[in-house]
């Protein structure tokens, strides 16, 4: 008994230490224009490690918001940004700061969102990560029937494919089959539509919104044409109003802003 009863709390213990280790961590962004609150995501250990690290070292300890754009992102926390002269050119980050994206499926572009940039994908095809800076997303709010068209309009090359090899091909005899024998035309018909569908989810480049992103993009708002391009790591949930102050900020051809908006300190709990 006495044997069952430790492996027993040895068991809980286990998965409390579990539990505890995969919480999300809390972060603090001040901004010389205000504060920003949020957590770190639990399933992107390697961004939020890098993140943490050098938030802790106070790598971003006064930086600047180095690339602004309204209704689509603030970036910031560059090393080149730290005492930059007024008007120059910054934000290039750091090649040698590049970790493997860790991009989730259950993360996307809403507002909020702290992901890390990179490099294009001609001179960085496995899409890593500098973690030498990071974005937040401001986005737009988008019209449920926006996000129809954009499904439409990306969806439809594919479908138009899968259908020419799926269906066209047969289409006189299922014309006659659906006179003949209904059950049958409609079975063949389901069949059709889920290889059309296996296709059009299989291919890149298809765009299907899950309900959580048309709840998102359609409320708070976001930039749905990132998802699957950056790894997102982490989302503010108090202070998205600094998101909108930073983005409206008058800026020069470089999308730097005119006045200097610096992160004073991160800190992650």
């Amino acid at each position: 008994m006495r044997k069952e009863f430790l492996l027993s709390i040895a068991c809980i213990t286990v998965s409390f230490s579990a539990n505890l280790f995969a919480q999300e961590k809390q972060v603090t962004i001040e901004t010389s224009v205000g504060t920003m609150n949020g957590i770190l995501y639990d399933d992107v250990p390697n961004h939020v490690r890098a993140f943490t690290q050098r938030a802790t070292k106070g790598d971003f300890n006064n930086t600047l918001f180095t690339r602004v754009i309204q209704e689509f992102m603030i970036q910031g926390g560059a090393p080149d940004s730290k005492n930059a002269p007024a008007g120059a050119r910054i934000g290039f980050g750091d090649r040698n700061a590049e970790i493997l994206p860790e991009m989730q499926p259950n993360h996307f572009h809403k507002k909020g969102v702290i992901a890390a940039p990179r490099q294009n994908d001609d001179i960085n095809p496995q899409k890593k990560s500098d973690t030498s800076q990071f974005f937040i997303v401001q986005g737009k709010v988008y019209r449920p029937g926006e996000l129809d068209t954009l499904q439409l309009i990306a969806n439809v090359p594919i479908r138009r494919k899968a259908m020419n090899e799926f269906y066209h091909p047969y289409k006189q005899e299922m014309d006659s089959l659906k006179e003949a024998d209904p059950v049958a035309y409609n079975n063949w018909a389901k069949e059709v539509n889920m290889k059309v569908d296996s296709v059009l989810r299989a291919t890149p480049g298809h765009l299907i919104f899950s309900e959580e992103q048309k709840e998102a993009y359609t409320t708070i708002g976001g930039s749905h044409h990132l998802d699957g391009e950056y790894t997102i790591f982490g989302e503010i949930t108090e202070g998205l109003e600094i998101i909108d102050l930073i983005a409206n900020q008058p800026k020069d051809a470089y999308n730097r802003p005119k006045k200097d908006i610096k992160i004073i300190r991160i800190t992650v709990k």
